[in-house]
């Protein structure tokens, strides 16, 4: 049986506009499929659905969509997309009235069942992360588009790819392989040379999105059109593969991956083949990501120039700590940002940043009371007292938790193109998730000459968010780095390296098949992305902040 051919062309609400048509003109394609959704997306839809219940999913795919109808048809390419959001019905429905407008005969069925909103008071937004058997079953329906809400985000690609090959809920190896290829594509161009490490070793200027070459076994081929930007390597595969995750077992709803199974190779320019990936049944219970108004937010960045940079710091600090201890916020924090040079040829790398940010449950006490406060010392604190933008009103935050609910309570639904509504059943085994055992690690190199010398020179880093915790996964790029690596970067020196760990939950996982080690850092995001605990709310740069950190490496590496 011939390969399906599954691409991607939206990683986030936002992403290339064009990449659609891109992938549509760009070369063989049998499905597309666009992740729009993260978990603070579902707060902004969850915002938009108050000012309008008729809101609540990815307006822009709508829009993407009657631009390259006609070539969906032409190409007979099927469209899988968690667009939906919190709205899947609206979606399907809007994209219906466009396909008759525009006189296309395309079909259109949708998931649904994911919102639990109602079961979780005081929640703006309450959603399960589904399986991909819905979307299965809306493919073998005859869709030729299908929209859902929160799905996860492999969960397009296992879709698709059970619906192809007739994949039971059992068999565990091969939708294991679909939902590592389904990783792999979930985040568009972090697949061919973006947000990568080692950028520098190919054009990524306009990388091309990705697309999965998925066997009947759920093995898969990582690839990317001809002609287009960036590259596909180990490296970026493996950067992707790590990217948001844990330990060795990847759950999700439908099978528990083993991430300490896959194993990597250069199949040719561009292209990556996954192989070998084992997968065993799914957790009994389903995760719902849980977003909610956690207060109200305000910020003001005070500039201090030149000399006497921490006296300067002080002193504001002094006036206005008494100034809001006559109506104080919930929340205070302080952060002095170093970013002056002695001797600097310029104001701006003269400067350092002192930032302030108040966080309360009433806005009025992070409003009027910081903002008054604030900008009434212009003229009364410490000389070239400026500030990058006053202070406003306050703006309301948002906080993500996580619950679970039992697989059989949630009523996931395939809702067909003829507007039939199927249930789509739990499924038939599921096993309670546990840490793997402990990999074997290879043997410590032999004693030699070292140099004082970045990470980022030996090892390549990607980190992101889950909720309130951050994952930073490391890998080593030839055998040797990683005998090294393995054992040089515990637990110990990671918290060394990065100081806002060393009072936080540092969990590593070693993953020896991708001479990879990945760190979870337990809290150090708070109550997540929308919170915004600290200066990268995603963690997005952390492994590259880790890279930058100096050791003492072997010299054999450098």
């Amino acid at each position: 049986m011939n390969p399906l051919r599954i691409g991607n062309f939206s990683g986030f609400y936002g992403d290339r506009f064009d990449a659609l048509r891109e992938m549509l003109t760009g070369g063989e394609l049998d499905v597309l499929t666009g992740d729009y959704l993260a978990e603070l997306t579902m707060l902004i839809l969850a915002r938009d659905r108050l000012k309008d219940p008729g809101a609540g999913y990815a307006r822009t795919f709508l829009r993407q969509l009657e631009g390259a109808l006609g070539l969906v048809q032409e190409r007979g390419v099927r469209i899988v997309t968690n667009a939906g959001g919190l709205h899947p019905a609206g979606l399907a429905a809007h994209i219906g009235e466009l396909v008759d407008r525009l006189g296309i005969p395309l079909r259109v069925a949708h998931v649904e069942g994911d919102d639990l909103t109602a079961a979780h008071p005081g929640a703006l937004a309450a959603h399960a992360y589904l399986g991909g058997f819905g979307i299965a079953e809306c493919l073998r329906a005859g869709a030729d588009i299908v929209v859902t809400g929160r799905v996860t985000d492999a969960a397009l690609v296992t879709g698709p790819a059970a619906a192809h090959f007739g994949w039971g809920p059992g068999e565990f190896d091969k939708l294991a392989g679909a939902v590592v290829a389904g990783h792999v594509l979930e985040c568009g161009t972090q697949a061919t040379g973006g947000n990568y490490a080692f950028f520098q070793e190919g054009d990524v200027r306009r990388p091309g999105f990705p697309l999965a070459e998925i066997h009947a076994d759920g093995g898969s081929v990582i690839t990317k059109h001809p002609g287009t930007g960036g590259f596909v390597d180990i490296g970026t595969v493996t950067a992707q593969l790590l990217y948001e995750t844990g330990g060795a077992r990847y759950a999700g709803p439908d099978v528990t991956a083993r991430l300490d199974s896959v194993r990597l190779r250069q199949d040719g320019r561009d292209r990556v083949r996954i192989d070998g990936v084992r997968g065993e049944a799914p957790p009994p219970a389903l995760k719902v990501g849980l977003n909610r108004l956690g207060g109200f937010r305000n910020e003001v960045v005070f500039v201090l120039t030149g000399l006497d940079i921490e006296a300067k710091a002080d002193l504001v600090k002094d006036q206005l700590t008494a100034e809001m201890a006559k109506s104080p916020p919930a929340e205070t924090r302080w952060e002095l940002v170093r970013t002056d040079r002695p001797d600097a040829g310029t104001e701006e790398t003269a400067s350092a940043l002192l930032r302030l940010v108040v966080r309360d449950p009433d806005q009025k006490a992070v409003g009027r009371a910081l903002s008054g406060a604030a900008i009434e010392l212009a003229l009364a604190s410490y000389p070239g007292f400026h500030v990058l933008a006053p202070p406003g009103r306050g703006d309301p935050y948002g906080i993500f938790e996580d619950a679970y609910v039992p697989q059989e309570d949630v009523a996931h639904t395939a809702v067909l193109p003829d507007g039939r509504p199927v249930r789509v059943p739990p499924p038939p085994e599921t096993r309670p998730l546990a840490e793997a055992p402990a990999a074997g690690l290879p043997a410590p190199p032999e004693h030699g000459p070292t140099r004082r010398a970045p990470l980022g020179l030996v090892a390549g880093a990607r980190s992101g968010d889950k909720g309130g915790n951050a994952n930073v996964g490391v890998w080593a790029r030839t055998d040797e780095a990683w005998r090294w690596l393995a054992h040089e970067l515990t637990v110990d020196r990671f918290r060394e390296l990065i100081p806002e760990s060393r009072d936080l939950p540092v969990t590593r996982h070693p993953l020896p098949a991708l001479r990879a080690l990945n760190f979870v850092v337990t809290g150090v995001l708070g109550a997540g992305v929308a919170s915004r605990h600290r200066f990268d709310p995603q963690a997005k740069a952390l492994g590259e902040w880790l890279r930058s950190r100096h050791l003492d490496i072997p010299e054999a590496l450098l």
